[in-house]
């Protein structure tokens, strides 16, 4: 059956009678006005090329931004907008912090008139694999190759943490540009721990010992934000069968290889995050809450652990309590002899920022990217938000006073290169959607794990099996 939606022209938009047409995810959505690279380059704003100007763009042209304005707030944005500025005088820019990515930028996609530069993140989001496939993404190879700002004599790419294009790179092309570097895994308060003389463990069994002595202290073991995202706790469930089968477990899912969640580690870690629920180690009410109200409970002492990324502790700043002294803890292995090690872990490059084939000025576009690598522009988004980009070394081991950032900082180095990640859920919008309903269930008990398994290999399988979904391999 083909789950993906027609393409929208110019004419089925004046004929659109509401805004919910524009929020079915597909990889035909876009279509209608889809360029290649190269013909939308010649048709952007263009001035000469030199080397402080490596796309030779036209220092005149104005330059569009726009920002999701979560967790990160979107003042990092406008220091880097003032770094464009201070280079390029002449260009007048926009900027537009918004929530809604999808939302209010599909129709400007289907119009013709992305903008410049965009940071597509969020809940609404446009999917990549969408994007990518319907065309409407500029390739940034030039990009990567062009010279640092930091040193011409080093390309942006030699700049950047290994792996961390990963994520947006599609059959052999980069496509986009991930800026954050986030670490997943459990959160706590220090103080907290300090107090009833409990520490870290390093096996999963240990963490269910640790959960029951949490619950015996009269506090919930873990909360999750059952409304708006469930799939945070998908992560353990990857990080365990990536650390007890290998990163090829992980690998399959992503191909959609027949019977790839039928694989023994998936099946383990299945069953153990099923069996956090099945014990009430779950905050009372998490299926109802959002993120932000799980999270509200957790860093109010109503809940000892939370899974999350690294952008945690900036969500949380404004209701944070002094003294909780929130650390990070890496998802202990379901034993100690699995295929990766136990301080390997989930890391991924998110916050991702492209450039649409039909920007008026993709240059300047480009060249707003190459200025936030800077270590400028990195090292000041990772004071003004504790967390890390992808640009090697920009603050060296300065945690900024942040307990949080230090303890990322020993788990990156403890963990060195046994870092992973899974990308289905930007390749696949379908794949995605059936997933965040399916651990919603497991986690409030609706489902055991063989059923969500099955869940999960029935609906990869439907995508493998249909012609008009475009297909990503690693």
């Amino acid at each position: 059956m083909n789950t993906q939606p027609p393409s929208f022209s110019r004419r089925s938009l004046l004929r659109a009678t509401a805004v919910a047409a524009f929020a079915v995810s597909g990889s035909g959505l876009l279509a209608a006005c889809a360029a290649a690279d190269g013909d939308a380059e010649s048709g952007s704003a263009k001035g000469k090329a030199s080397a402080t100007n490596p796309f030779g763009i036209d220092e005149s042209a104005a330059l569009d931004v726009v920002v999701f304005k979560g967790g990160y707030s979107d003042d990092y944005a406008k220091f880097d907008e003032k770094l464009y500025a201070k280079k390029y005088p002449k260009a007048k820019i926009s900027h537009s912090g918004i929530t809604e990515i999808q939302t209010e930028l599909q129709p400007r996609f289907v119009a013709g008139d992305p903008p410049d530069v965009i940071d597509n993140s969020g809940a609404k989001k446009i999917a990549m694999g969408t994007l990518v496939a319907d065309g409407q993404l500029a390739e940034l190879a030039d990009l990567l190759k062009a010279p640092s700002v930091d040193d011409p004599d080093t390309a942006v790419e030699d700049t950047l943490l290994p792996s961390t294009l990963d994520v947006t790179t599609f059959d052999g092309k980069v496509m986009g540009l991930p800026y954050v570097f986030t670490v997943n895994g459990f959160w706590y308060s220090q103080t907290l721990f300090d107090k009833h003389g409990w520490t870290w463990p390093t096996t999963w069994d240990g963490l269910t010992e640790l959960a029951a002595k949490i619950k015996k202290a009269g506090i919930a073991p873990f909360a999750y934000g059952g409304t708006t995202a469930p799939d945070y706790f998908f992560s353990p469930l990857m990080a365990l069968a990536a650390k007890q089968g290998g990163v090829d477990v992980i690998k399959a899912i992503d191909n959609l290889e027949a019977k790839a969640w039928q694989a023994e580690p998936v099946k383990a870690a299945a069953e153990a995050i099923a069996g956090l629920a099945s014990s009430g180690y779950f905050l009372k009410g998490s299926e109802g809450l959002d993120h932000t109200q799980a999270q509200t409970a957790w860093v109010q002492g109503k809940a000892a652990l939370y899974h999350a990324g690294s952008y945690v502790e900036n969500e949380m700043k404004a209701i944070t309590p002094d003294g909780f002294d929130m650390v990070f803890g890496p998802v202990p292995p379901l034993t100690a002899d699995g295929a990766l090690p136990q301080s390997a872990l989930h890391a991924v490059a998110g916050e991702i920022f492209v450039v649409p084939a039909k920007a008026k000025n993709l240059r300047g576009g480009k060249e707003f990217l190459r200025i936030m690598l800077s270590k400028e522009a990195a090292s000041n988004f990772t004071e003004t938000t504790h967390a890390l980009t992808i640009v090697k070394g920009a603050t060296g081991d300065n945690d900024f006073g942040s307990t949080a950032l230090g303890s990322v900082l020993k788990a990156v180095t403890a963990a060195g290169d046994d870092l992973f990640n899974y990308r289905f859920m930007s390749w696949y919008a379908d794949l995605a959607t059936t997933l965040k309903s399916e651990v919603a269930n497991l986690l409030a008990g609706r489902i055991d794990a063989a059923e969500f398994l099955s869940a999960m290999q029935a609906k990869a399988d439907d995508i493998a099996a249909d012609p008009s979904i475009t297909k990503f391999k690693i």
